[in-house]
């Protein structure tokens, strides 16, 4: 696990303080963090400064104890898939791996391309994203990767996608 601010001063997308950052120097900040070391993060979010009303807001979320159910039957899942492998879970899959539980229908191997195509994804990437999205799938308990995983895997990627400056 791994944070960082946007920028030099931390307020470049803050949705109350102004960045007084140049483009430039964005741009600089953001590329000391090298592409490499970013294809082996599995998960890069941004996470914007929330405002008074959000963080006091009373709109009950799921509890800790539903998400930690739903995680729980997912990491069983991942035990049975790979109850043979040396492996287990979604996170350890290597290529052979990935190419036999990872596999992907029309529409969501279309939505892929265009990813990679319109954002410049790597391989290692793009290996990435179907483990997430296997994931993201498993915590539905769905059997098959769908578009809209793929489509929620790919939004784990904003580092990939050059959305801050």
């Amino acid at each position: 696990m791994a944070a960082m601010n946007p920028c030099p001063c931390g307020y470049y997308t803050h949705p109350s303080r102004d960045c007084s950052c140049s483009s430039n120097q964005i741009q600089r900040y953001l590329s000391k963090i090298s592409g490499p070391l970013l294809d082996r993060i599995d998960i890069h979010i941004e996470t914007p400064a929330l405002q008074y009303k959000e963080m006091t807001d009373d709109t009950k979320a799921e509890s800790s104890a539903q998400i930690r159910e739903r995680v729980i039957k997912a990491r069983k899942i991942q035990e049975q898939r790979f109850n043979e492998l040396k492996i287990h879970c979604n996170a350890q899959m290597r290529a052979k791996e990935i190419r036999k539980f990872c596999t992907i229908d029309g529409q969501a191997r279309e939505l892929m391309k265009q990813a990679i195509q319109q954002l410049g994804l790597s391989a290692r990437a793009y290996d990435k994203i179907l483990k997430v999205s296997r994931t993201i799938a498993d915590c539905e308990e769905k059997e098959n990767i769908e578009e809209a995983h793929i489509a929620e895997a790919i939004q784990y990627r904003s580092l990939d996608r050059n959305l801050w400056v």
